[in-house]
């Protein structure tokens, strides 16, 4: 059995025994790929991560982003308490509109907002807005940009507060110092960022799976 084939069962016997999916979330990916959104939304189990760590945050204001379909979108929204808030930022709005119904049929739609556009310019008007501090962060964006993500989530964010890096491994790219491309550059900047700054303690884990060889940085603002 090949490396990638024992990958994928293992994932598979993780998520039907720990993260079974439901009509929702079935319906979410079916809709997205019917709209010919690449097949790049988290899997399962991590989507049930991404749960999990917003209910340990007790998450009040959660902050997404990259959209796409809504799929993490509806796993983390499941977490947030009724009066809850998360806004998730998309750029491509074909892509906020197959979100939208998708965060309409979970029942979410009260508690989300797809904001439309490029993020590095949604950030800023955020800002402005003075929201409360969001309690978790998860960047699944374009990766050149991550370092400036992380930075936007550190200003957006407080004492406490968790941002999750997704895709960090790159298929281990990130650590051939050869590599150039710009999502790869962009990660490890954003790595270094964490690794730098004073007001950060971070980690970076290496998973494989049905999304092959990659993983993911948390980090905790201190202060």
């Amino acid at each position: 059995m090949s490396d990638a084939r024992l990958w994928h069962e293992v994932d598979d016997y993780f998520t039907a025994h720990l993260a079974p999916g439901d009509e929702v979330l079935d319906a979410a990916l079916r809709d997205s790929e019917a709209a010919g959104l690449p097949s790049i939304a988290v899997a399962p189990n991590q989507g049930k991560l991404l749960q999990l760590l917003a209910q340990v945050q007790g998450a009040r204001h959660i902050l997404e982003i990259g959209t796409l379909g809504g799929y993490s979108t509806i796993w983390l929204g499941r977490a947030l308490p009724p009066d809850g808030r998360l806004i998730t930022l998309e750029y491509d709005p074909r892509h906020a509109e197959v979100a939208a119904r998708n965060l309409a049929r979970a029942g979410l739609d009260k508690l989300v907002e797809v904001r439309v556009g490029a993020a590095l310019e949604s950030l800023p008007r955020l800002a402005d807005e003075n929201p409360p501090p969001f309690d978790l962060v998860f960047i699944d964006a374009d990766k050149a940009n991550n370092a400036h993500y992380v930075e936007w989530a550190l200003k957006l964010t407080s004492t406490g507060s968790l941002i999750v890096l997704d895709n960090v491994v790159r298929g281990g790219r990130v650590a051939d110092p050869d590599n150039t491309d710009p999502d790869v550059a962009g990660t490890r900047a954003a790595l270094e960022f964490i690794g730098s700054h004073p007001r950060l303690s971070g980690t970076a884990i290496q998973t494989v799976g049905t999304k092959g060889h990659d993983g993911f940085a948390l980090a905790r603002v201190l202060a």
